[in-house]
């Protein structure tokens, strides 16, 4: 991506290296990445039968523990590089917004934090990867989650990156329009299968978004180069229920789906991406079938 003299959001809260308080028991150290894009995107939540194997099978690695107050030169660029795709959604939104009679666009917070940290939404723990809290309007990411990425899932490149940021903030726009918390609400009424799918939606919904915000930051600032998309596009794939599952356990067990197929994923993502228009994003008006 070419982010050359564009400016960093203010809207940062930078925790790194403080202590967040205890941390859930799930197999004693920091987990793999592929739990952590299992739970990106979804803002906490079980991992499961399923989840477990993949853990399982992964090299868990223990990351850096709290009172850190000096960091690598790696990760002092992606924290900068956090902040100023941060500020190109803050400037994209407010617009879309302002176009479309949505109101004024309220900007959330991002947090960067080092292992765990407290939420409106409880203890965010690295595992967990990147995920927004729609109780305090923010979005938290451990770094380590970029730095693993292309190790662990072969998904690697700026604007690989930038999807991730952008899909959380893709969970403050539903928030803020109420398409979050009326799924909730109606989540919380289902059957975990039924459930599910609507959870499938959001997440559907939420990489429309991010594709919608590359479009316009594009437009506005010439920000994409060759061979981004297709990063993008890699990073869909490879975070798509039915790939992970069968990495893990080696098939896929659709109703327990809580994000969608890498095909679904990577529809969603280009449709935003191509059109850059809002009112394209049907997730909740189609059938199962055509998602």
């Amino acid at each position: 991506m070419r982010l050359e003299g564009r400016r960093t959001s203010d809207n940062v809260e930078d925790r790194r290296g403080m202590s967040g308080g205890a941390k859930l028991g799930i197999g004693g150290g920091i987990m793999g990445v592929i739990i952590a894009v299992v739970m990106t995107l979804m803002g906490g939540g079980g991992t499961g039968d399923v989840l477990n194997q993949v853990i399982n099978q992964m090299t868990v690695q223990e990351q850096p523990g709290g009172g850190q107050t000096s960091f690598t030169p790696e990760e002092q660029e992606l924290a900068e590089f956090s902040k100023v795709i941060l500020a190109g959604t803050e400037d994209v939104w407010s617009e879309i917004f302002r176009q479309n009679g949505l109101g004024e666009y309220r900007n959330p917070t991002m947090v960067l934090y080092t292992n765990s940290t407290s939420t409106a939404c409880g203890t965010g723990q690295a595992a967990m990867g990147p995920f927004y809290c729609s109780g305090d309007e923010k979005l938290y990411i451990d770094l380590s989650f970029f730095l693993n990425m292309k190790r662990q899932l072969g998904a690697d490149g700026d604007f690989a990156y930038a999807y991730v940021i952008a899909h959380e903030v893709g969970h403050h726009v539903e928030n803020l329009l109420g398409t979050l918390g009326q799924a909730h609400q109606k989540m919380s009424q289902l059957n975990d299968a039924d459930a599910n799918r609507i959870s499938v939606r959001l997440e559907l919904l939420a990489d429309f978004y991010a594709g919608v915000w590359a479009h316009h930051d594009n437009a506005k600032y010439g920000s994409l180069e060759d061979g981004d998309l297709e990063e993008a596009i890699r990073c869909a794939q490879v975070i798509g229920d039915d790939y992970l599952q069968k990495k893990g356990q080696g098939y896929a067990v659709p109703e327990s789906f809580t994000h969608g197929t890498s095909a679904q994923r990577m529809k969603w993502l280009k449709l935003g991406l191509q059109t850059g228009d809002i009112r394209r994003g049907t997730t909740f008006q189609l059938p199962d079938s055509q998602l």
